[in-house]
């Protein structure tokens, strides 16, 4: 499969995840010659354009969507830097003319990051959600979900993994630490000592890390994340697609495949590491993941002291099944939300509410 079409294939995919048809993904595919910076058929000049047309109407949000997919898988060469900057300003735009979601920005040692809000409230914390994509999943197309998860009674967030959109921290083994200076900073405003993470793909193994060492931590839900074997297994290394792997490249800052495998090495989390993540987990398997080797759920399965499962059969982050997958996430979010909540915040808004099940404490595959 040469870039172009590895491209493709993946774009597919991550347009039905933010919500676009396939058919108007395919219009848009059909007119992309090359990856060539500067060509008006090349990729990124084409989702620019047709973000643009969609701006022209006035749908922001559908404009934010093929600005997101004209970067796509990272912002490399001149004209994806400009499509992430237009993916930023056109949902920037589409939030002012709402109430009730704020920007931040995070200034580290390190380096920079920026997140999307709603419902920080310093008189009145409530408890704290944090949702981040993966290594290619920019935090706009996550950030619709906020007045939802507001109305839900959290103080949302949303945020990127290191190296991805407008984060420029270097994703490494202790990137994890990221998710304990964002708890720090908004300990004011929310109260983080109820977080739960949202946390898909790569920044769910981010979200076990962080869990294993900040107690403040209570509930984890992912989609797709990589544990031990991904990192280290050198048979799967092969099957797992290019695009993974130069993004990863690039996020790790490492010079060639020899470098960044030697890296994510260090990533792998160990037995004794899981073992210290005494918060309930809850993880959506893809049966034909092509990226997260089999094993690494069987390794959950066997050190996490509450760990379920849901299983799709649909490649990498399910995105045939999206509506599925936010049920169940969702759900599961407001039975462990609801099972450890204070009785006077037990009432949930009539358009989101759910009946939950009593739940079988024991660690099982449903």
């Amino acid at each position: 499969m040469d870039h172009l079409e590895e491209l493709t294939e993946f774009a597919r995919l991550h347009a039905r995840g933010q919500g676009m048809s396939p058919d108007r993904a395919s219009a848009v595919l059909d007119r992309i010659g090359n990856d060539t910076c500067g060509d008006p058929a090349s990729w990124a000049a084409v989702w620019t354009a047709a973000g643009k047309v969609a701006e022209a109407r006035g749908d922001l949000l559908d404009a934010c969507r093929h600005y997101a997919l004209a970067r796509f898988p990272y912002a490399a060469d001149g004209d994806r830097v400009l499509a992430q900057h237009l993916c930023v300003e056109s949902f920037d735009r589409w939030r002012q003319e709402r109430q009730g979601i704020e920007r931040l920005e995070f200034r580290t040692p390190d380096g920079t990051f920026a997140a999307w809000a709603s419902g920080l409230d310093g008189r009145r914390p409530r408890p704290l959600l944090i949702v981040m994509g993966g290594i290619v999943s920019v935090k706009e197309q996550w950030a619709p979900l906020l007045p939802l998860l507001r109305k839900l009674g959290f103080a949302v967030v949303v945020t990127e993994l290191p190296g991805v959109g407008e984060n420029t921290l270097r994703y490494s083994p202790d990137s994890w630490r990221m998710l304990t200076y964002l708890l720090d900073s908004l300990a004011h405003r929310a109260r983080v000592t109820e977080t739960s993470l949202l946390a898909l793909s790569f920044s769910g193994h981010m979200a076990l890390r962080a869990a294993a060492e900040d107690r403040r931590i209570g509930r984890i839900l992912t989609v797709g994340a990589p544990v031990t074997d991904f990192f280290t297994d050198s048979d799967w290394w092969p099957r797992v697609p290019r695009i993974t792997v130069d993004t990863l490249r690039r996020l790790t800052r490492t010079d060639d495949e020899a470098e960044l495998r030697t890296v994510l090495g260090e990533f792998a989390l160990t037995p004794q590491q899981l073992r210290r993540v005494r918060v309930p987990v809850r993880y959506v398997v893809s049966s034909r993941d092509e990226i997260i080797p089999a094993r690494d759920q069987a390794l959950l399965r066997r050190d996490l002291a509450d760990v379920r499962f849901k299983e799709f059969d649909d490649v990498h982050g399910s995105p045939a099944h999206l509506g599925a997958m936010r049920r169940w996430l969702f759900g599961s979010l407001l039975r462990l939300r609801l099972r450890g909540a204070p009785a006077e915040e037990l009432t949930v808004p009539a358009a989101t509410r759910t009946s939950p099940a009593p739940l079988d404490e024991r660690p099982r595959h449903d």
